[in-house]
């Protein structure tokens, strides 16, 4: 097998794990130090405690205003639109709206001049359920342009991205659940989220209806990028099993696991990684 290089780094209130495979030394860890530095970068754009922060902007927008957004922020809303679209309103940026007004806000965002208009309510945004995802995202890019593609990109352990295998590997070792009831995939070219009630409690919330998500048991999702399958292991805490049926039914690359007793369920089209 080939050596594995792994350097740590604290943001997004989570530690970062990137681990590199097949680099010489002082090459990795060059490469995972422009990919820790973009982290940096990416949290000062998505985090909602700046009080001069994007997302503190945009809570103050008033319905009918508008402003430009950077680069990392227009990109990361434009993928929560569409999961929300994809999931059927089980993912939200703004799940927890519904906890000091009314009605879900509503906000559009316009490529043109790449920017967002509140359409009505007030738009809280909480990317903590898309950001670490879109945060691991953006750091595969980047090992990948210093062509270090055999990598395993972890953020607090709930989110997991693979880049290609290690040599002579199935690819990299990832479990779902923990204890003598892990399940154990090699994954690559992929990633693996995981979301529960055991370590915040009821935090998940349903953006439909402002109530925790009825789900009590894990959910993993897999997906091609992590902000998919970040968005899409929320979602599947807050949906019932025939409403996720449904949304994974046109979706291929997409793979849900609920946990089930000691062992995890699949469900969806994607063929099931390798497992050991």
């Amino acid at each position: 097998m080939a050596d594995i290089h792994t350097f740590k780094h604290h943001a997004m209130a989570t530690y970062f794990e990137a681990r590199i495979a097949g680099e010489e030394p002082g090459y990795a860890a060059q490469a995972a130090q422009a990919a820790l530095d973009l982290l940096d970068k990416l949290e000062a754009h998505l985090s909602r405690f700046r009080p001069n922060s994007a997302l503190a902007q945009i809570a103050a927008l008033m319905p009918g205003e508008s402003m430009r957004l950077s680069e990392p922020v227009f990109a990361c809303l434009a993928i929560a639109k569409r999961m929300e679209a994809a999931t059927r309103g089980a993912f939200s940026a703004t799940a927890a709206a519904l906890q000091s007004q009314t009605a879900p806000p509503q906000w559009t965002l316009m490529p043109e001049d790449r920017s967002i208009r509140n359409e009505s309510g007030r738009l809280a945004f909480d990317l903590g359920a898309i950001g670490k995802g879109f945060a691991l995202d953006r750091m595969g890019e980047l090992l990948r342009e210093w062509g270090c593609c055999s990598f395993l990109l972890v953020a607090g352990g709930s989110s997991i991205l693979a880049g290609d295998s290690p040599r002579d590997t199935a690819g990299w070792s990832c479990g779902l659940g923990d204890g003598h009831a892990v399940q154990r995939l090699w994954l690559q070219q992929a990633s693996l989220s995981g979301s529960g009630l055991a370590v915040k409690g009821a935090h998940i919330l349903d953006p439909r209806t402002g109530r925790p998500a009825p789900r009590q048991n894990r959910a993993w999702a897999l997906a091609d990028t992590a902000a998919e399958s970040d968005a899409l292991s929320t979602a599947s805490m807050v949906l019932t099993e025939p409403a996720l049926q449904e949304v994974l039914a046109p979706e291929p690359s997409w793979l849900v696991f609920l946990e089930t007793g000691d062992t995890a369920r699949a469900l969806g089209h994607r063929p099931l990684p390798p497992q050991g």
